[in-house]
């Protein structure tokens, strides 16, 4: 008789994406630039770039940087009305979309929000750099190489939250398992009778994959087809990549699988990973009229679930102390994952992007200011909706025997609630006035004509 071995199948229920796209993720001095391509039959190629490509755009980007808009400012403001009657002269004119507008004149992040009485401004601000398109064609500063704010992902957000219309609840993508597939998965896994050979490792890993077939991608409140879209998913995938052991991070964090301990954790308990803000992070000023982010923060959490009969439910029992234990190391870890891989720096940038504009919507700076935004709303004008959807994805396997039990990391995502950093539990009074003096200290009174950011 063959001897039988139980086997610990780590399994990650997200996938691939079914369109082509592009993205990127790095750390840009030095080491070569990552990105990824999805061909239309789903297959992903990770791509790299000679980093001595970037490193030439770098250098003659810091050749122009002569320029006023090209120098660093720990505080540049951005009038998003001036810059939409700027831009619309452009467009009358025949022209395009500058790479300064695209760019947000070099702001890496949003750190305020501010709106002005006297000149009916809302405007946002933060530090900037000099900027350049890196190898990838993706904004990134010049000194630091973070990536830029991009003008895209904030009229992605504002329209989320537009002038007269009900706010979005929640901004969100989520990639899932159907419940047919999941059926599917424990008929075959009763087949095995909990019993293979090591040799039986691929053949039970590709049974996995393509008993569970094409999983679901759901986004709420925002385009499918836009940039903020893109980032959710590849930041979601990349995570889970991470969690299953098949991605390593430039900073060291223990992987779910390295973690996991195959005696402790129950036979159908199913893990999922999904990130979302840290909501404790806003102040206002007594008016209302400024706002300050205080701390990026992003966290990642974990719920146990069971399968039955094909539909999830939240278990019950001890809890995944590997899960909890992985969720808590990367999410200590972020702000310096983030510095060095780029799709966690973008999606801390996009949840800062949608806290700002739905502050706007809150406080009715658009009523206050007489601003339908009429180019950034109209797609015609300025196009958000640019990238293939990804609507199904393929299934990602990786099998590890370790013990006897069967464990099964399952879909995830990204979940934001905007409005919920602006309750009152999570907000911060600005009794010292420091928000209020930060907005007064440079006002936009002195512009010139066209002008839609200074220092």
């Amino acid at each position: 008789m063959k001897k039988t071995t139980r086997f610990l199948l780590i399994l990650s229920l997200f996938a691939v994406m079914t369109s082509t796209v592009r993205t990127a993720s790095a750390q840009l001095f030095g080491q070569p630039i990552a990105g990824v391509d999805v061909d239309a039959k789903g297959i992903l190629q990770f791509r790299q770039f000679d980093p001595r490509l970037a490193q030439q755009r770098f250098a003659e980007a810091r050749m122009r940087a002569d320029s006023e808009i090209m120098q660093p400012s720990l505080l540049r403001k951005v009038s998003l009305n001036r810059l939409e009657a700027e831009l619309a002269k452009q467009l009358e004119a025949g022209g395009t979309i500058s790479d300064d507008m695209k760019a947000l004149a070099g702001l890496t992040s949003i750190d305020f929000v501010f709106y002005y009485p006297d000149t009916k401004d809302i405007v946002l601000a933060g530090p900037s750099e000099g900027f350049v398109a890196d190898p990838t064609e993706r904004f990134v500063g010049i000194q630091t190489g973070r990536p830029t704010v991009l003008l895209e992902d904030v009229v992605t957000a504002m329209r989320a939250y537009a002038p007269n219309s009900k706010p979005t609840s929640v901004i969100s993508v989520s990639i899932d398992p159907t419940p047919e597939g999941l059926q599917r998965m424990q008929r075959f896994l009763a087949s095995f009778g909990g019993h293979a050979q090591r040799g039986d490792t691929q053949r039970v890993a590709m049974g996995l994959k393509n008993n569970l077939g094409l999983q679901t991608v759901t986004f709420k409140g925002i385009p499918n087809t836009s940039h903020f879209a893109r980032v959710l998913v590849e930041a979601d995938y990349r995570m889970k990549l991470v969690g299953i052991g098949l991605e390593r991070l430039p900073v060291r964090v223990m992987s779910y699988v390295e973690r996991a301990n195959p005696h402790t954790i129950a036979a159908s308990a199913l893990t999922r990973w999904y990130f979302q803000p840290n909501y404790d992070a806003i102040s206002v000023s007594e008016d209302g009229l400024a706002m300050k982010i205080n701390q990026r923060g992003v966290e990642l959490v974990g719920e146990n679930e069971r399968v039955i009969n094909g539909a999830r439910t939240r278990a019950a029992g001890k809890p995944n102390r590997a899960s909890e234990a992985f969720c808590s190391d990367f999410t200590k870890a972020f702000p310096k994952i983030a510095e060095q891989v780029r799709v966690y720096a973008e999606l801390g940038q996009l949840i800062d992007v949608a806290v700002a504009a739905a502050y706007i919507h809150e406080q009715d700076f658009y009523g206050q200011a007489d601003w339908a935004m009429p180019v950034f709303s109209d797609e015609s004008k300025v196009a958000v909706e640019t990238y293939n959807a990804p609507e199904q994805v393929e299934t990602a396997v990786n099998a590890i025997w370790r013990g006897n039990t069967l464990m099964t990391p399952l879909g995830g995502g990204v979940h934001i609630s905007p409005r919920t950093a602006l309750k009152s539990e999570h907000v911060t009074k600005d009794t010292d006035g420091m928000v209020g003096k930060t907005k007064s200290e440079a006002g936009p009174s002195h512009l010139k004509d066209g002008q839609w950011w200074w220092d």
